[in-house]
């Protein structure tokens, strides 16, 4: 009886200790205070939010962001010297680095949705993509009803796809859909008239606008299909991290820095080509920025 009682016992601060274990493992700012670090997920070419420079540093409106949240751990956790480390990550890895603990916060373009929710956290959105669509400015094309019984293209394998094809059940618009193997190749078709409007995220047509020969040529069109809130990634279970993140992005919104973030990404000339996106802010991070929230509709 007594060495079955000792094997429930160990049994039982195994499991203990497990549990100390991983709690201690999700308490972000006490780590980030003892190694005196803090990793930072990136993207290559996530522009304007999150890419490389010619020099090969991480730049961006979402990095940013997050080099201002780096700024208040070091005075919260009075730590001036504190380490940034720098993860690259993908579309397929951004997740990953963040649930298994490899990054502490990832700063990219990143959409909360309720699927995603199920494996990490998200901070308050600092950005609101929309799905509308890029078109020549002398085509007289200004919203969905014009598109009837013309050719559209989007990129294959987005969700942009589906919601042509929920648009042309609803209107009765006749669209001839086409989908370009790549963003550059369903741009190219609009530019080359092979295709007389272009559908995807308003965020990505104001670039591709942007760094064309002729940005004039080009204007962005059309009511919202759908909306994609993004935001600051971190790890789920960890309440006291993501609200010092949350109150950090409140106060940046507070104080209105995060419009002097946007107006030098979106409304000014920026690396490496000097291209200007002119993306005005839409309603929604307006709205936001007014009254900070973590809550998106899904």
């Amino acid at each position: 009886m007594k060495a079955k009682f000792w094997i429930v016992q160990i049994a039982a601060l195994s499991g203990l200790a497990s549990f100390m274990s991983a709690a201690q493992a999700i308490d972000t700012l006490a780590r980030i205070k003892e190694t005196q670090t803090i990793t930072i997920a990136h993207r290559e070419a996530s522009f304007p939010f999150s890419y490389l420079s010619e020099s090969k540093k991480p730049i961006g409106y979402s990095v940013d962001i997050c080099q201002k949240i780096v700024d208040a751990l070091k005075k919260e956790l009075k730590s001036p010297q504190l380490t940034v480390n720098y993860l690259l990550v993908t579309a397929s890895t951004r997740i990953p680095s963040i649930a298994e603990g490899k990054a502490d916060l990832e700063c990219g373009s990143t959409t909360n949705n309720a699927e995603r929710r199920k494996q990490v956290a998200f901070t308050i959105p600092h950005f609101f993509a929309t799905a509308r669509m890029l078109v020549r400015a002398d085509s007289g094309i200004t919203n969905w009803t014009d598109l009837k019984d013309k050719k559209v293209v989007t990129t294959k394998g987005t969700t942009s796809v589906k919601l042509l094809n929920d648009r042309d059940k609803v209107r009765s618009l006749g669209l001839k859909l086409v989908e370009g193997n790549d963003h550059n190749n369903s741009f190219a078709m609009v530019e080359s008239f092979q295709a007389d409007a272009f559908t995807m995220d308003d965020v990505l047509l104001y670039g591709f606008r942007a760094n064309s020969k002729e940005p004039a040529k080009f204007a962005i069109v059309g009511d919202s299909l759908s909306t994609e809130p993004y935001a600051i990634m971190l790890r789920k279970d960890d309440p006291a991290f993501k609200s010092f993140v949350d109150r950090e992005i409140s106060r940046m919104m507070g104080d209105g820095e995060i419009n002097k973030f946007y107006t030098k990404w979106f409304q000014q000339p920026v690396p490496p080509k000097g291209a200007n996106l002119n993306m005005p802010m839409g309603f929604l991070l307006r709205d936001t920025i007014r009254f900070p929230s973590d809550k998106v509709a899904d």
